[in-house]
Protein backbone atom coordinates (compact mmCIF):
# COMPACT_ATOMS: atom_id res chain seq x y z
CA UNK A 1 0.00 0.00 0.00
CA UNK A 2 1.16 3.44 -0.91
CA UNK A 3 -1.16 6.06 0.12
CA UNK A 4 -2.45 6.41 4.21
CA UNK A 5 -5.30 7.74 4.58
CA UNK A 6 -5.45 11.47 5.74
CA UNK A 7 -6.61 10.70 8.98
CA UNK A 8 -4.07 7.99 10.00
CA UNK A 9 -1.57 9.69 12.08
CA UNK A 10 2.19 11.51 11.57
CA UNK A 11 3.33 9.08 13.79
CA UNK A 12 2.20 5.72 11.76
CA UNK A 13 3.23 7.35 8.80
CA UNK A 14 6.59 7.93 10.55
CA UNK A 15 6.77 3.99 11.26
CA UNK A 16 6.43 3.13 8.25
CA UNK A 17 9.62 4.38 6.93
CA UNK A 18 11.92 1.66 8.95
CA UNK A 19 12.80 -1.64 7.73
CA UNK A 20 10.37 -4.41 7.95
CA UNK A 21 11.71 -6.61 10.58
CA UNK A 22 8.52 -6.28 12.84
CA UNK A 23 8.34 -8.70 15.42
CA UNK A 24 9.40 -11.82 13.77
CA UNK A 25 11.64 -13.62 16.78
CA UNK A 26 15.46 -14.26 16.52
CA UNK A 27 15.97 -17.06 14.69
CA UNK A 28 12.35 -17.49 12.73
CA UNK A 29 14.02 -16.50 9.27
CA UNK A 30 17.91 -18.04 10.27
CA UNK A 31 17.27 -21.19 7.51
CA UNK A 32 16.86 -19.14 4.43
CA UNK A 33 20.75 -17.83 4.70
CA UNK A 34 22.67 -19.45 1.68
CA UNK A 35 19.56 -20.52 -0.48
CA UNK A 36 18.07 -19.63 -3.37
CA UNK A 37 15.22 -20.48 -6.12
CA UNK A 38 13.61 -23.44 -5.47
CA UNK A 39 15.55 -24.74 -2.12
CA UNK A 40 15.02 -21.24 -0.62
CA UNK A 41 10.88 -21.13 -1.63
CA UNK A 42 10.62 -24.29 0.04
CA UNK A 43 12.57 -23.64 3.06
CA UNK A 44 10.27 -20.16 3.09
CA UNK A 45 7.50 -22.84 2.66
CA UNK A 46 8.98 -25.14 5.67
CA UNK A 47 8.47 -22.10 8.20
CA UNK A 48 5.35 -20.42 7.23
CA UNK A 49 3.24 -23.38 6.62
CA UNK A 50 2.83 -24.64 9.91
CA UNK A 51 0.57 -22.88 12.16
CA UNK A 52 -1.39 -22.54 14.31
CA UNK A 53 -5.48 -22.27 12.83
CA UNK A 54 -7.92 -20.17 13.83
CA UNK A 55 -11.16 -21.92 15.56
CA UNK A 56 -13.73 -21.45 12.85
CA UNK A 57 -14.43 -19.93 9.62
CA UNK A 58 -17.41 -18.16 11.34
CA UNK A 59 -15.51 -16.12 14.08
CA UNK A 60 -13.29 -14.35 11.12
CA UNK A 61 -15.16 -11.22 12.15
CA UNK A 62 -13.89 -11.88 15.58
CA UNK A 63 -10.25 -11.79 14.29
CA UNK A 64 -11.01 -8.66 11.71
CA UNK A 65 -11.83 -6.39 14.53
CA UNK A 66 -8.05 -7.10 15.32
CA UNK A 67 -6.09 -6.96 11.94
CA UNK A 68 -8.65 -4.99 9.26
CA UNK A 69 -10.25 -2.16 11.57
CA UNK A 70 -8.49 1.44 11.19
CA UNK A 71 -6.15 2.37 13.73
CA UNK A 72 -7.53 5.17 15.43
CA UNK A 73 -11.51 4.91 14.15
CA UNK A 74 -14.35 1.34 14.46
CA UNK A 75 -14.31 1.68 10.56
CA UNK A 76 -13.05 -1.59 8.62
CA UNK A 77 -10.46 -1.50 6.51
CA UNK A 78 -11.72 -2.76 3.14
CA UNK A 79 -9.41 -2.85 0.53
CA UNK A 80 -12.87 -3.49 -1.97
CA UNK A 81 -15.03 -0.47 -1.26
CA UNK A 82 -14.85 3.01 0.14
CA UNK A 83 -18.57 2.79 2.10
CA UNK A 84 -18.06 3.60 5.18
CA UNK A 85 -18.94 0.06 7.59
CA UNK A 86 -17.70 0.36 11.46
CA UNK A 87 -17.19 -2.58 13.39
CA UNK A 88 -18.18 -4.53 15.32
CA UNK A 89 -21.30 -5.27 13.39
CA UNK A 90 -20.07 -6.75 9.81
CA UNK A 91 -23.29 -6.44 8.52
CA UNK A 92 -22.38 -5.78 4.48
CA UNK A 93 -19.39 -7.21 4.47
CA UNK A 94 -18.36 -10.61 3.58
CA UNK A 95 -15.47 -12.73 4.70
CA UNK A 96 -13.41 -12.97 1.34
CA UNK A 97 -11.03 -15.72 0.24
CA UNK A 98 -8.58 -13.05 -1.81
CA UNK A 99 -6.79 -16.00 -3.29
CA UNK A 100 -10.12 -17.77 -4.08
CA UNK A 101 -10.83 -21.06 -2.39
CA UNK A 102 -11.86 -22.61 -5.77
CA UNK A 103 -8.44 -23.00 -7.30
CA UNK A 104 -7.51 -25.67 -4.65
CA UNK A 105 -10.65 -27.06 -4.80
CA UNK A 106 -12.62 -25.09 -2.23
CA UNK A 107 -11.82 -27.80 0.34
CA UNK A 108 -12.76 -26.33 3.85
CA UNK A 109 -10.03 -28.57 5.23
CA UNK A 110 -6.78 -27.05 3.63
CA UNK A 111 -5.05 -24.57 5.87
CA UNK A 112 -5.85 -22.13 2.82
CA UNK A 113 -9.77 -22.10 3.96
CA UNK A 114 -8.59 -20.75 7.41
CA UNK A 115 -5.85 -18.69 6.88
CA UNK A 116 -5.97 -14.92 7.81
CA UNK A 117 -2.62 -14.29 5.97
CA UNK A 118 -5.34 -13.94 2.97
CA UNK A 119 -8.40 -13.79 4.37
CA UNK A 120 -9.81 -10.10 4.59
CA UNK A 121 -13.48 -8.60 5.11
CA UNK A 122 -15.00 -7.58 1.60
CA UNK A 123 -18.23 -5.17 0.71
CA UNK A 124 -20.90 -7.76 -0.31
CA UNK A 125 -21.16 -6.20 -3.83
CA UNK A 126 -17.37 -5.98 -4.83
CA UNK A 127 -17.01 -9.81 -3.38
CA UNK A 128 -19.79 -11.18 -5.49
CA UNK A 129 -18.19 -8.70 -8.67
CA UNK A 130 -14.63 -10.44 -7.42
CA UNK A 131 -16.09 -13.89 -8.22
CA UNK A 132 -12.97 -16.57 -8.80
CA UNK A 133 -11.71 -14.24 -11.33
CA UNK A 134 -7.39 -13.65 -11.11
CA UNK A 135 -5.56 -10.38 -10.48
CA UNK A 136 -5.45 -7.70 -13.73
CA UNK A 137 -5.61 -4.65 -15.27
CA UNK A 138 -8.88 -4.31 -16.10
CA UNK A 139 -8.95 -2.90 -20.33
CA UNK A 140 -10.51 0.12 -19.72
CA UNK A 141 -11.44 0.65 -23.53
CA UNK A 142 -14.21 -2.43 -23.25
CA UNK A 143 -17.13 -3.53 -21.05
CA UNK A 144 -16.29 -2.92 -17.29
CA UNK A 145 -18.57 -5.66 -15.92
CA UNK A 146 -17.92 -3.84 -12.18
CA UNK A 147 -16.37 -0.41 -10.93
CA UNK A 148 -16.69 0.94 -7.56
CA UNK A 149 -13.53 3.32 -7.61
CA UNK A 150 -11.72 0.53 -5.55
CA UNK A 151 -11.71 -2.13 -7.26
CA UNK A 152 -12.87 -2.89 -10.90
CA UNK A 153 -13.94 -6.48 -12.98
CA UNK A 154 -13.96 -6.63 -16.77
CA UNK A 155 -11.71 -8.04 -19.62
CA UNK A 156 -8.10 -8.05 -19.32
CA UNK A 157 -5.37 -6.17 -21.15
CA UNK A 158 -3.36 -8.01 -23.46
CA UNK A 159 -0.97 -10.68 -22.32
CA UNK A 160 -3.22 -11.05 -18.74
CA UNK A 161 -6.14 -13.23 -17.31
CA UNK A 162 -4.24 -16.57 -18.00
CA UNK A 163 -7.77 -17.89 -20.00
CA UNK A 164 -9.84 -16.46 -17.50
CA UNK A 165 -12.49 -14.29 -19.50
CA UNK A 166 -12.32 -11.48 -16.64
CA UNK A 167 -9.96 -10.17 -14.05
CA UNK A 168 -10.41 -8.35 -10.79
CA UNK A 169 -8.12 -5.32 -10.39
CA UNK A 170 -7.62 -3.55 -6.88
CA UNK A 171 -7.16 -0.08 -6.10
CA UNK A 172 -3.23 1.23 -7.07
CA UNK A 173 -2.71 1.98 -3.35
CA UNK A 174 -3.46 -1.86 -2.40
CA UNK A 175 -2.07 -3.38 -5.29
CA UNK A 176 1.34 -4.32 -3.46
CA UNK A 177 -1.14 -5.57 -0.50
CA UNK A 178 -2.50 -8.04 -2.90
CA UNK A 179 0.64 -9.01 -4.85
CA UNK A 180 2.29 -9.76 -1.10
CA UNK A 181 -0.73 -11.85 -0.35
CA UNK A 182 -0.23 -13.94 -3.45
CA UNK A 183 3.45 -14.33 -3.03
CA UNK A 184 2.16 -16.08 0.23
CA UNK A 185 -0.08 -17.98 -0.84
CA UNK A 186 2.04 -19.62 -4.27
CA UNK A 187 4.94 -20.49 -0.83
CA UNK A 188 2.70 -21.15 1.84
CA UNK A 189 0.75 -23.84 -0.49
CA UNK A 190 3.33 -24.93 -2.84
CA UNK A 191 2.18 -28.57 -2.81
CA UNK A 192 -1.91 -27.89 -3.78
CA UNK A 193 -3.23 -29.47 -6.53
CA UNK A 194 -4.43 -26.31 -8.49
CA UNK A 195 -8.15 -27.19 -10.06
CA UNK A 196 -7.94 -23.65 -11.87
CA UNK A 197 -4.50 -22.61 -12.96
CA UNK A 198 -4.82 -18.68 -14.31
CA UNK A 199 -1.70 -17.72 -11.91
CA UNK A 200 -0.43 -20.78 -11.02
CA UNK A 201 1.30 -23.79 -12.28
CA UNK A 202 1.54 -27.44 -10.51
CA UNK A 203 4.95 -27.39 -9.33
CA UNK A 204 7.23 -26.35 -6.24
CA UNK A 205 9.10 -23.22 -7.81
CA UNK A 206 8.17 -21.19 -9.28
CA UNK A 207 4.60 -22.11 -8.84
CA UNK A 208 3.49 -18.29 -10.44
CA UNK A 209 3.09 -18.62 -14.35
CA UNK A 210 4.76 -16.01 -16.23
CA UNK A 211 2.62 -13.38 -16.55
CA UNK A 212 1.47 -13.63 -13.18
CA UNK A 213 4.82 -13.11 -12.23
CA UNK A 214 5.77 -10.06 -13.97
CA UNK A 215 2.07 -8.52 -12.54
CA UNK A 216 2.57 -9.34 -9.16
CA UNK A 217 6.14 -7.72 -9.46
CA UNK A 218 5.32 -4.75 -10.90
CA UNK A 219 2.27 -4.01 -8.46
CA UNK A 220 5.24 -5.49 -5.46
CA UNK A 221 7.80 -3.02 -6.59
CA UNK A 222 5.28 -0.16 -7.55
CA UNK A 223 3.07 -0.51 -4.13
CA UNK A 224 5.95 -0.95 -1.35
CA UNK A 225 5.39 -2.67 2.26
CA UNK A 226 3.05 -0.15 4.31
CA UNK A 227 2.66 0.55 8.16
CA UNK A 228 -0.77 -1.25 7.80
CA UNK A 229 0.66 -4.24 6.42
CA UNK A 230 3.50 -4.24 8.91
CA UNK A 231 0.64 -4.00 11.67
CA UNK A 232 -1.71 -6.56 9.99
CA UNK A 233 1.65 -9.01 9.82
CA UNK A 234 1.69 -8.55 13.49
CA UNK A 235 -1.30 -9.22 14.23
CA UNK A 236 -1.82 -12.50 12.37
CA UNK A 237 1.44 -13.68 13.84
CA UNK A 238 -0.63 -13.57 16.85
CA UNK A 239 -3.01 -15.17 16.27
CA UNK A 240 -1.32 -17.95 14.08
CA UNK A 241 2.44 -17.97 14.97
CA UNK A 242 2.97 -17.38 11.36
CA UNK A 243 3.83 -14.51 8.97
CA UNK A 244 4.32 -13.36 5.65
CA UNK A 245 8.02 -13.22 4.90
CA UNK A 246 7.56 -10.98 2.03
CA UNK A 247 6.17 -8.28 3.85
CA UNK A 248 8.87 -8.68 6.55
CA UNK A 249 11.70 -8.76 3.67
CA UNK A 250 9.72 -7.08 0.48
CA UNK A 251 13.37 -8.18 -1.12
CA UNK A 252 12.50 -11.59 -0.94
CA UNK A 253 10.46 -11.74 -3.79
CA UNK A 254 13.42 -10.68 -5.69
CA UNK A 255 15.20 -13.65 -5.27
CA UNK A 256 12.54 -15.74 -5.64
CA UNK A 257 10.74 -14.20 -9.32
CA UNK A 258 12.86 -10.79 -10.08
CA UNK A 259 15.98 -9.40 -10.48
CA UNK A 260 18.05 -11.57 -8.42
CA UNK A 261 16.78 -14.76 -8.97
CA UNK A 262 19.90 -17.13 -9.16
CA UNK A 263 21.45 -15.27 -6.29
CA UNK A 264 21.93 -16.61 -2.83
CA UNK A 265 20.16 -14.96 -0.34
CA UNK A 266 22.01 -13.58 2.23
CA UNK A 267 20.34 -10.80 4.41
CA UNK A 268 22.63 -9.00 6.90
CA UNK A 269 19.89 -8.23 9.04
CA UNK A 270 19.02 -11.33 10.35
CA UNK A 271 19.34 -11.97 13.64
CA UNK A 272 20.70 -15.85 15.06
CA UNK A 273 19.81 -16.40 18.89
CA UNK A 274 22.58 -17.38 21.33
CA UNK A 275 24.30 -20.97 19.94
CA UNK A 276 22.90 -23.23 22.42
CA UNK A 277 19.89 -20.74 24.06
CA UNK A 278 17.31 -22.39 24.45
CA UNK A 279 14.12 -20.72 22.68
CA UNK A 280 10.17 -21.66 22.29
CA UNK A 281 9.42 -19.52 18.49
CA UNK A 282 5.61 -20.71 18.52
CA UNK A 283 3.16 -20.46 20.21
CA UNK A 284 3.97 -16.47 19.96
CA UNK A 285 4.24 -14.12 23.13
CA UNK A 286 1.44 -12.93 24.54
CA UNK A 287 -0.81 -15.19 22.17
CA UNK A 288 -4.73 -15.89 22.87
CA UNK A 289 -5.85 -18.91 21.57
CA UNK A 290 -9.93 -18.00 20.68
CA UNK A 291 -12.33 -20.64 20.25
CA UNK A 292 -15.09 -18.08 19.72
CA UNK A 293 -18.63 -18.97 20.17
CA UNK A 294 -20.06 -22.19 20.70
CA UNK A 295 -23.31 -24.05 21.74
CA UNK A 296 -24.28 -25.57 24.65
CA UNK A 297 -23.61 -29.00 24.52
CA UNK A 298 -20.61 -28.99 22.16
CA UNK A 299 -17.21 -28.85 22.38
CA UNK A 300 -14.56 -26.94 20.04
CA UNK A 301 -10.83 -28.25 19.43
CA UNK A 302 -8.67 -26.45 17.80
CA UNK A 303 -4.91 -27.24 17.53
CA UNK A 304 -1.70 -25.51 19.46
CA UNK A 305 1.20 -25.12 17.32
CA UNK A 306 4.49 -25.64 18.98
CA UNK A 307 7.98 -25.31 18.04
CA UNK A 308 11.41 -24.10 19.65
CA UNK A 309 15.15 -24.62 20.06
CA UNK A 310 17.68 -26.03 21.92
CA UNK A 311 15.19 -27.46 24.70
CA UNK A 312 16.08 -30.73 26.49
CA UNK A 313 13.78 -33.13 28.56
CA UNK A 314 10.26 -32.36 28.48
CA UNK A 315 7.72 -29.50 28.05
CA UNK A 316 5.45 -29.78 30.88
CA UNK A 317 1.65 -28.41 29.60
CA UNK A 318 -0.35 -26.66 32.54
CA UNK A 319 -4.23 -25.06 32.60
CA UNK A 320 -4.77 -23.17 35.25
CA UNK A 321 -6.93 -20.24 36.72
CA UNK A 322 -4.65 -16.91 36.84
CA UNK A 323 -6.34 -15.09 39.24
CA UNK A 324 -4.62 -11.90 38.17
CA UNK A 325 -6.79 -11.96 35.44
CA UNK A 326 -9.98 -12.91 37.02
CA UNK A 327 -10.27 -16.47 35.72
CA UNK A 328 -12.07 -18.91 38.00
CA UNK A 329 -11.63 -22.37 38.31
CA UNK A 330 -14.83 -22.97 36.97
CA UNK A 331 -13.97 -21.71 34.02
CA UNK A 332 -10.62 -23.89 33.66
CA UNK A 333 -12.60 -26.87 34.19
CA UNK A 334 -14.27 -26.19 31.21
CA UNK A 335 -10.74 -26.20 28.81
CA UNK A 336 -8.73 -29.47 28.80
CA UNK A 337 -5.41 -30.82 26.55
CA UNK A 338 -4.72 -34.49 26.61
CA UNK A 339 -1.22 -34.20 27.16
CA UNK A 340 0.42 -33.23 30.19
CA UNK A 341 3.96 -32.72 28.88
CA UNK A 342 5.53 -33.39 25.53
CA UNK A 343 8.84 -34.52 24.47
CA UNK A 344 11.39 -31.45 23.43
CA UNK A 345 12.92 -33.52 20.56
CA UNK A 346 9.33 -33.53 18.76
CA UNK A 347 8.83 -29.34 19.81
CA UNK A 348 12.58 -28.97 18.58
CA UNK A 349 12.00 -31.15 15.11
CA UNK A 350 11.98 -29.65 12.08
CA UNK A 351 8.13 -30.02 11.49
CA UNK A 352 7.28 -28.79 15.28
CA UNK A 353 4.29 -30.03 16.93
CA UNK A 354 0.75 -29.75 17.93
CA UNK A 355 -1.16 -29.86 21.35
CA UNK A 356 -5.26 -30.56 21.03
CA UNK A 357 -6.88 -27.95 23.12
CA UNK A 358 -10.68 -28.30 23.59
CA UNK A 359 -13.39 -26.33 25.20
CA UNK A 360 -16.36 -28.09 26.20
CA UNK A 361 -18.57 -25.52 28.05
CA UNK A 362 -21.07 -26.35 30.90
CA UNK A 363 -23.13 -22.57 31.36
CA UNK A 364 -24.05 -20.27 28.98
CA UNK A 365 -21.56 -17.11 29.07
CA UNK A 366 -17.73 -15.81 28.22
CA UNK A 367 -15.28 -18.19 29.54
CA UNK A 368 -11.46 -17.61 30.19
CA UNK A 369 -7.85 -19.55 31.40
CA UNK A 370 -4.43 -20.29 30.83
CA UNK A 371 -2.24 -22.62 29.13
CA UNK A 372 1.40 -22.83 30.29
CA UNK A 373 4.32 -24.58 28.85
CA UNK A 374 7.19 -24.85 30.72
CA UNK A 375 10.58 -25.69 30.09
CA UNK A 376 14.06 -25.40 31.28
CA UNK A 377 15.15 -22.15 30.99
CA UNK A 378 11.45 -20.45 30.49
CA UNK A 379 7.57 -20.81 30.38
CA UNK A 380 5.23 -19.65 27.92
CA UNK A 381 1.77 -18.55 28.80
CA UNK A 382 -1.12 -18.79 26.33
CA UNK A 383 -4.67 -17.38 26.99
CA UNK A 384 -7.80 -19.78 25.93
CA UNK A 385 -11.29 -17.86 25.62
CA UNK A 386 -14.70 -18.81 24.48
CA UNK A 387 -18.11 -18.39 24.61
CA UNK A 388 -21.26 -20.62 25.03
CA UNK A 389 -24.22 -19.68 23.49
CA UNK A 390 -27.68 -21.08 24.06
CA UNK A 391 -28.60 -24.13 21.15
CA UNK A 392 -29.98 -22.22 18.33
CA UNK A 393 -33.13 -22.47 16.73
CA UNK A 394 -33.21 -22.14 13.27
CA UNK A 395 -36.28 -22.47 10.92
CA UNK A 396 -35.94 -23.27 6.83
CA UNK A 397 -34.52 -20.88 4.03
CA UNK A 398 -36.51 -20.21 0.70
CA UNK A 399 -34.92 -21.28 -2.43
CA UNK A 400 -35.98 -18.59 -4.96
CA UNK A 401 -35.27 -18.42 -8.86
CA UNK A 402 -31.99 -17.98 -9.61
CA UNK A 403 -30.51 -15.23 -11.95
CA UNK A 404 -27.77 -13.94 -14.27
CA UNK A 405 -28.09 -17.24 -16.09
CA UNK A 406 -25.25 -18.20 -18.52
CA UNK A 407 -24.03 -20.62 -20.28
CA UNK A 408 -20.99 -21.59 -17.82
CA UNK A 409 -22.92 -20.02 -14.45
CA UNK A 410 -25.74 -18.20 -12.55
CA UNK A 411 -26.90 -16.72 -9.52
CA UNK A 412 -28.91 -19.17 -7.05
CA UNK A 413 -31.01 -16.94 -4.98
CA UNK A 414 -33.26 -17.59 -1.55
CA UNK A 415 -34.90 -15.73 1.47
CA UNK A 416 -33.98 -16.42 4.72
CA UNK A 417 -36.25 -16.10 7.97
CA UNK A 418 -35.89 -12.48 9.30
CA UNK A 419 -35.08 -11.80 13.46
CA UNK A 420 -32.15 -15.06 12.78
CA UNK A 421 -28.64 -14.79 13.38
CA UNK A 422 -26.78 -16.92 11.03
CA UNK A 423 -23.07 -17.78 10.54
CA UNK A 424 -23.61 -18.56 6.80
CA UNK A 425 -25.65 -20.85 4.15
CA UNK A 426 -24.64 -24.29 2.89
CA UNK A 427 -26.13 -24.35 -1.04
CA UNK A 428 -26.75 -28.05 -2.19
CA UNK A 429 -25.90 -28.36 -5.71
CA UNK A 430 -27.12 -31.15 -7.35
CA UNK A 431 -25.92 -31.33 -10.86
CA UNK A 432 -27.83 -33.94 -13.68
CA UNK A 433 -24.82 -35.35 -16.11
CA UNK A 434 -26.49 -38.19 -18.56
CA UNK A 435 -28.99 -39.66 -16.12
CA UNK A 436 -26.72 -39.61 -13.06
CA UNK A 437 -26.57 -37.00 -10.40
CA UNK A 438 -24.13 -35.96 -7.99
CA UNK A 439 -24.42 -33.57 -4.55
CA UNK A 440 -21.95 -30.97 -3.62
CA UNK A 441 -22.16 -28.18 -0.98
CA UNK A 442 -20.94 -24.78 -0.90
CA UNK A 443 -21.17 -22.28 1.28
CA UNK A 444 -22.14 -18.98 0.71
CA UNK A 445 -22.52 -15.60 3.33
CA UNK A 446 -25.04 -13.88 1.85
CA UNK A 447 -28.46 -14.75 0.14
CA UNK A 448 -27.19 -15.45 -3.52
CA UNK A 449 -24.57 -17.23 -4.37
CA UNK A 450 -22.62 -17.91 -8.40
CA UNK A 451 -22.92 -21.31 -9.51
CA UNK A 452 -19.45 -21.61 -11.57
CA UNK A 453 -18.84 -24.16 -14.31
CA UNK A 454 -22.82 -25.02 -15.29
CA UNK A 455 -22.07 -25.92 -18.99
CA UNK A 456 -20.66 -29.17 -17.64
CA UNK A 457 -23.92 -30.30 -16.30
CA UNK A 458 -27.70 -31.13 -18.67
CA UNK A 459 -29.19 -29.59 -15.62
CA UNK A 460 -28.73 -28.70 -11.94
CA UNK A 461 -31.00 -27.98 -8.91
CA UNK A 462 -30.45 -26.56 -5.65
CA UNK A 463 -31.85 -25.94 -2.07
CA UNK A 464 -30.30 -23.97 0.98
CA UNK A 465 -29.71 -24.61 4.73
CA UNK A 466 -28.67 -21.90 6.86
CA UNK A 467 -25.98 -22.88 9.88
CA UNK A 468 -25.87 -21.35 13.21
CA UNK A 469 -22.55 -22.08 15.46
CA UNK A 470 -22.80 -25.40 13.68
CA UNK A 471 -26.19 -26.45 14.01
CA UNK A 472 -28.50 -26.15 10.33
CA UNK A 473 -31.85 -25.40 9.72
CA UNK A 474 -33.96 -27.68 8.07
CA UNK A 475 -33.41 -27.72 3.64
CA UNK A 476 -34.96 -25.53 1.99
CA UNK A 477 -37.50 -26.46 -0.89
CA UNK A 478 -35.37 -27.09 -4.37
CA UNK A 479 -35.22 -24.92 -7.30
CA UNK A 480 -34.16 -26.68 -10.53
CA UNK A 481 -32.05 -24.62 -13.28
CA UNK A 482 -32.05 -25.80 -16.83
CA UNK A 483 -30.08 -24.04 -20.15
CA UNK A 484 -33.46 -23.01 -21.33
CA UNK A 485 -33.10 -19.85 -18.43
CA UNK A 486 -35.98 -19.18 -16.09
CA UNK A 487 -38.56 -20.66 -18.25
CA UNK A 488 -38.93 -24.15 -17.35
CA UNK A 489 -37.27 -23.38 -13.54
CA UNK A 490 -39.53 -25.28 -10.94
CA UNK A 491 -39.32 -26.02 -7.27
CA UNK A 492 -40.96 -29.21 -5.08
CA UNK A 493 -39.85 -30.53 -2.03
CA UNK A 494 -36.05 -31.75 -1.18
CA UNK A 495 -35.50 -35.34 -1.43
CA UNK A 496 -31.79 -36.74 -0.92
CA UNK A 497 -31.44 -40.41 -1.04
CA UNK A 498 -28.20 -41.81 0.88
CA UNK A 499 -26.95 -45.55 -0.20
CA UNK A 500 -25.50 -48.00 2.61
CA UNK A 501 -24.88 -51.65 2.07
CA UNK A 502 -27.83 -53.44 1.89
CA UNK A 503 -30.19 -50.42 2.52
CA UNK A 504 -31.11 -46.89 1.49
CA UNK A 505 -31.55 -43.75 3.94
CA UNK A 506 -34.42 -41.22 2.87
CA UNK A 507 -33.44 -37.44 3.87
CA UNK A 508 -36.26 -34.65 2.96
CA UNK A 509 -37.40 -31.23 5.22
CA UNK A 510 -40.84 -32.43 4.90
CA UNK A 511 -43.05 -35.67 5.17
CA UNK A 512 -43.22 -37.38 1.49
CA UNK A 513 -45.92 -39.27 0.61
CA UNK A 514 -46.44 -42.41 -2.17
CA UNK A 515 -42.91 -43.08 -2.29
CA UNK A 516 -42.38 -45.56 -5.18
CA UNK A 517 -39.41 -47.12 -6.04
CA UNK A 518 -38.68 -48.63 -9.70
CA UNK A 519 -36.23 -50.96 -11.22
CA UNK A 520 -33.92 -49.95 -14.22
CA UNK A 521 -36.53 -51.72 -16.75
CA UNK A 522 -39.17 -49.43 -15.04
CA UNK A 523 -40.95 -52.12 -13.06
CA UNK A 524 -42.84 -50.60 -9.61
CA UNK A 525 -40.41 -52.60 -6.85
CA UNK A 526 -42.11 -51.12 -3.90
CA UNK A 527 -44.70 -48.71 -2.45
CA UNK A 528 -44.37 -46.56 0.98
CA UNK A 529 -47.30 -44.89 1.99
CA UNK A 530 -45.30 -42.01 3.66
CA UNK A 531 -41.63 -41.68 4.91
CA UNK A 532 -40.18 -39.07 7.15
CA UNK A 533 -36.57 -37.70 8.00
CA UNK A 534 -33.71 -40.42 7.94
CA UNK A 535 -36.42 -43.27 7.32
CA UNK A 536 -34.28 -46.50 6.70
CA UNK A 537 -34.85 -48.79 3.94
CA UNK A 538 -33.46 -52.30 3.44
CA UNK A 539 -33.03 -52.79 -0.35
CA UNK A 540 -31.35 -55.43 -2.39
CA UNK A 541 -28.28 -55.20 -4.53
CA UNK A 542 -29.01 -52.70 -7.70
CA UNK A 543 -29.82 -49.58 -9.16
CA UNK A 544 -33.81 -48.22 -8.56
CA UNK A 545 -35.28 -44.57 -9.14
CA UNK A 546 -36.92 -43.12 -6.19
CA UNK A 547 -40.53 -40.84 -6.89
CA UNK A 548 -42.73 -39.50 -4.31
CA UNK A 549 -45.83 -37.00 -4.45
CA UNK A 550 -43.24 -34.16 -3.56
CA UNK A 551 -40.64 -35.30 -5.44
CA UNK A 552 -41.52 -35.81 -8.92
CA UNK A 553 -37.95 -35.85 -10.98
CA UNK A 554 -36.56 -39.31 -10.48
CA UNK A 555 -33.77 -39.88 -7.87
CA UNK A 556 -31.55 -42.83 -8.68
CA UNK A 557 -29.56 -44.81 -6.14
CA UNK A 558 -27.14 -47.59 -6.70
CA UNK A 559 -27.21 -49.97 -3.88
CA UNK A 560 -24.39 -52.35 -3.32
Amino acid sequence: MKVLPRFLSLGLAFAAAFSAWADAPAGYYTSLNGKKEGELKTAIYNIVSKFTRISSYTDLPRYFQTTDVYPDSRRWWDMYSDIPLYAPSFSGLNREHSFPKSWWGGSTTVGAYVDLNHLYPSEMKANTAKSNYPLGEVNRNSNVRFDNGICAVGYPVAGQGGGAALVFEPDDQYKGDFARTYFYMATCYQDLTWKYTYMVNQNLYPTLNGWSVNLLMKWHRDDPVSQKERDRNDAVYGFQNNRNPFIDMPELAEYLWGSKVGETFSPGEVVIPPQGDPELLAPSRDMELQFGQVALGSTATTLLFIHGLNLNGKVDVTLYADRKLGQTKEDAAMFSAPLEAIDASAVCSDDGTWLRVNYKPTAVGTHETSLALSYAGGSRPVILRGECLPVPTLTACTATDPSDIESDRYTANWTAPENETIDYFVVTRTRYVNGNQTAEELLAEDTSLEILNFDESDKESYSVQSVRLGHRSPMSNVVFVDHSGITGVKTEEPLIVQTFSGFIRIVCSDIQTNLRIFDTAGRLVRVIDTVDNNTDIDMPYGVFFIVTDQHTTPVKVAVR
